[in-house]
């Protein structure tokens, strides 16, 4: 499966503002995922703005979204926008779907009785509101009927705190978003609480077991992985596949779908050529994360966060090194296996001594060393976990990326990883 990005500059995206953008994954109770939230960074005379992470956005930055990618980056899942007042005063709205997107607003002391007008008017549209709160007090009062729910930053507040906001707008029928949820304690105290959705990578924060070992599951696949990386002949890996059913019978429905052929695919022998060892290595390194062994956990934000990341360093080095396919495949190897650790809830070391890499890859995962040691720590600071701006902004000029490249690699980044996880489930 590929999704094409022509960096041609003849074809490039004309941006009307130069930004920065995160697709922050948002769940539900059950820790599958429910929605993006879309945080965006402006730059304005080349630097980044110094304001908090949680940057609203500007109706010109909502303006090039739609037209450039707002389905690619929010798949079938409802797009969160945190927008500013004068993005809520513009006409961007007649353009926007209101069935796919959550509108998110600070609730400002003393709204002018335009911005309670145009809430009112947006609602009887179709769009529903979110606020952005910090207590609840009259400011909240006066936007709170036109809102479906409200966001919590749950940062510095104990479960006291949060206990009493969640009863206030719980008993007004309102659905609770928490914000910065980092870690597992942080996302079980927000579950106890009565949370509805919990935007966070708390879930990708490995929880080390002492002695814990690889799956069965888990194990065929890494000991397929090793076979490819030794070179070995296809009767062996076809030999390897058959004599774990489960992987063949994955492999078979994998190589049936659209995507991958046109025509259908009854034996492992057909597989394996119509997938080649590059792609079936990739989709091994896939398929780890389709199996279970989170503990109860949801897979599918993992997936999703590791999916991206692979593509994204992937295509990140095919723009950077054009026509130099190892390097490509390298960055995605490097990105997909940088959440190893928390799936298998293993610290890296041990698992590198497992599935065999290659030193360069090593330094990426272990050190965050080396050429693609950068850009797994560029994918990382897309994922915006802190105020990731100006870090962002010095690693791209180094790396001699624009905005423009970074948003256009981005999309097609969220489209296919969206992509493999409908294949996968």
């Amino acid at each position: 499966m590929s999704i094409s990005v022509t960096f041609n500059s003849a074809h490039r995206i004309l941006l009307a503002s130069e930004f920065f953008m995160a697709r922050r994954p948002v769940v539900d109770r059950q820790q599958d995922l429910y929605a993006h939230e879309l945080l965006f960074c402006n730059l304005f005379d080349d630097a980044p703005v110094a304001a908090p992470a949680e940057q609203p956005a500007s109706a010109s930055v909502l303006s090039d979204v739609y037209k450039h990618g707002l389905e690619r980056v929010i798949g079938e899942l409802t797009g969160i926008l945190f927008i500013d007042n004068d993005a809520l005063m513009s006409d961007i709205f007649q353009f926007l779907p209101p069935q796919n997107v959550v509108l998110e607003i600070v609730a400002t002391p003393h709204p002018s009785p335009q911005i309670i007008e145009r809430m009112m008017a947006l609602t009887g549209a179709g769009f529903r509101f979110a606020l952005v709160i910090t207590d609840d007090g009259e400011d909240v009062r006066q936007l709170l009927p036109m809102a479906e729910g409200v966001r919590i930053d749950i940062t510095g507040r104990d479960a006291a705190a949060l206990g009493r906001l969640c009863d206030v707008f719980r008993g007004q029928g309102k659905r609770l978003l928490a914000e910065r949820v980092e870690t597992i304690e942080q996302f079980r105290m927000c579950h106890a609480l009565g949370f509805d959705y919990f935007q966070g990578y708390y879930f990708l924060q490995p929880e080390i077991l002492k002695g814990k070992k690889i799956s069965p599951s888990h194990q065929a696949i890494t000991e397929l992985m090793a076979l490819i990386a030794s070179d070995a002949d296809n009767a062996e890996i076809e030999h390897s596949i058959k004599s774990h059913v489960t992987l063949g019978l994955n492999l078979l429905r994998l190589v049936n779908t659209p995507a991958i052929s046109a025509h259908r695919i009854d034996s492992l022998r057909q597989a394996l050529m119509a997938l080649g060892r590059d792609q079936l290595q990739r989709w091994l390194q896939i398929m780890l994360y389709a199996e279970p062994g989170l503990h109860g956990r949801s897979v599918l934000p993992l997936m999703a966060q590791a999916t991206t990341r692979g593509r994204l360093i992937e295509l990140i080095a095919q723009k950077l090194r054009p026509g130099n396919r190892s390097i490509a495949d390298t960055g995605f190897t490097v990105g997909i296996m940088s959440l190893m650790d928390t799936l298998f809830s293993m610290p890296m070391e041990e698992i590198l001594q497992q599935i065999p890499v290659v030193e360069e890859v090593s330094d990426a995962l272990l050190h965050r060393q080396g050429y693609f040691g950068k850009l797994l720590a560029v994918a990382e600071q897309t994922e915006w976990k802190d105020k990731a701006g100006a870090q962002l902004l010095q690693a791209t000029r180094e790396l001699n990326l624009t905005c423009n490249d970074l948003y256009m690699i981005q999309l097609a980044a969220f489209e296919w990883s969206d992509h493999v996880i409908n294949c996968m489930h």
